[in-house]
């Protein structure tokens, strides 16, 4: 094959490849802000929670943002704000939490044998859902699940937490999206 034919395609090569980083993933759909609360429909004696979550990209996958404010029945309220990077593994809908750097500069995720939440994440078509395992010094464990999927004006979320293998809380919220 000639010089100019062999680098000719190769240089079509490498701009098909250089496109391919910009195109459109399917986790873009989910990016934006969403609002609401949760409903009575999974738990009707949990307390209401105002829910705030942002998605957008990150790096080769997506960070995820929530905020959310439980109304407790004597008045009171209580807020917690969480922040997560995501990664692509690279084998179909499979994201790693980037929760810290490791000795060589790798962004992974956390060990639960220490102590900290082991998270990851699995796109679906339409739902994104995000899993948070964590193993006490007891040996206990406790999943958290988020189930986010999207909707035509923004997306329903189910949250549940298991503990030991029995089920602690799930709660359902109809969220708005409000920015793209």
């Amino acid at each position: 094959m000639n010089i100019f034919i062999r680098g000719g395609l190769f240089i079509l090569i490498m701009a098909g490849m250089a496109g391919s980083s910009f195109a459109k993933s399917d986790i873009d759909p989910f990016y934006g802000q969403y609002i609401g609360n949760t409903n009575s429909k999974c738990d009707k004696n949990a307390a209401p929670r105002n829910l705030d979550v942002i998605i957008r990209p990150y790096k080769r996958g997506f960070t995820v943002e929530w905020t959310t404010t439980i109304h407790k029945p004597s008045g009171k309220t209580k807020q917690a704000n969480f922040s997560i990077n995501f990664k692509s593994m690279g084998k179909g809908g499979l994201y790693r939490s980037a929760m810290r750097v490791n000795a060589f500069g790798h962004e992974v995720p956390n060990d639960p044998l220490q102590g900290a939440p082991y998270i990851w994440g699995v796109l679906s078509g339409k739902t994104l859902t995000v899993h948070s395992l964590m193993i006490f010094g007891n040996g206990d464990y406790e999943i958290q699940t988020y189930i986010r999927t999207l909707t035509r004006d923004g997306m329903d979320v189910v949250f549940s937490r298991i503990r030991n293998g029995e089920k602690k809380k799930n709660l359902c919220a109809n969220l708005k999206r409000i920015k793209y």
